[in-house]
């Protein structure tokens, strides 16, 4: 396994996971220093942001390492199976976009802000699984890149979901606490991940692709779109650039 034990795996992808999961909380900070709410503007240039570091963790420490190690057709295999297994979660799951609204069963009884909660957690879901997937082989400059790439998309992310929160009517402190609470769901998926890479380690390419896959739809069905939605469809696009120009630097300097 490289560099690193299965234990050193485990270990590092849990922690990795959950350090990328706790920036969470500093892009939520703003909500109480900030007199006004921030402008759609500023929430989809920040989500732009996050969506571009996104897809190039996704693209160079994911999905070619896939193809490195493993070939087109695991990889293919891999990228189609992680977003289907997000598309049923998102359909399945009873829970609150805030472009499109409710979604998946009726549930009369369950709160709204928990809703919100489920959303953001299906999302982050997958971010920490490529975390601990990212650690498998050994790959440590590989896992903390996309540790960094996770953990820089989400201050902006926690950002945008604090003021989104506070937007639907939650006080500061309810934005801040639920929005914190979604990044620990991170290290779950980090614990999954880097369990799966341990003990079954000849899948390795495919659970990286699989990570890949659910990240890219989480991408393209909740992030861009949300971004467009307000007529900064330009703002949002060059943060997206931007976004992703940075992580391309940092990869190959981690590297």
């Amino acid at each position: 396994m490289g560099n690193l034990s299965g234990t050193q795996i485990w270990l590092f992808g849990t922690l990795a996971s959950l350090i990328a999961g706790l920036a969470t909380i500093i892009g939520a900070i703003p909500i109480f220093f900030l007199k006004k709410e921030l402008e759609e503007k500023q929430l989809d240039m920040f989500l732009g942001f996050a969506a571009g570091v996104m897809l190039a963790a996704t693209m160079f420490s994911l999905i070619i390492p896939s193809i490195e190690i493993g070939g087109i057709p695991i990889t293919v295999l891999g990228i189609i199976s992680g977003a289907l297994a997000i598309d049923l979660m998102d359909k399945f799951s009873p829970h609150e976009h805030f472009l499109k609204g409710h979604e998946g069963p009726e549930l009369a009884r369950l709160k709204r802000i928990w809703l919100f909660v489920i959303a953001i957690a299906l999302h982050n879901f997958p971010e920490g699984m490529a975390v601990g997937v990212s650690f498998g082989g050994g790959m440590i400059a590989n896992g903390i890149t996309v540790a960094v790439a996770i953990g820089l998309q989400n201050i902006p992310e926690g950002t945008a979901t604090a003021f989104s929160l506070l937007k639907a009517n939650y006080s500061k402190k309810q934005s801040f606490f639920w929005t914190s609470l979604t990044g620990l769901v991170e290290p779950i998926g980090g614990l999954i991940g880097a369990s799966l890479v341990v003990f079954i380690q000849p899948a390795l390419p495919f659970f990286l692709s699989f990570a890949g896959g659910a990240m890219l739809y989480v991408i393209s069905d909740e992030i861009i779109p949300e971004t467009h939605s307000h007529g900064y469809e330009r703002t949002a696009t060059f943060s997206l650039i931007f976004g992703f120009i940075l992580m391309l630097i940092l990869d190959v300097a981690l590297g």
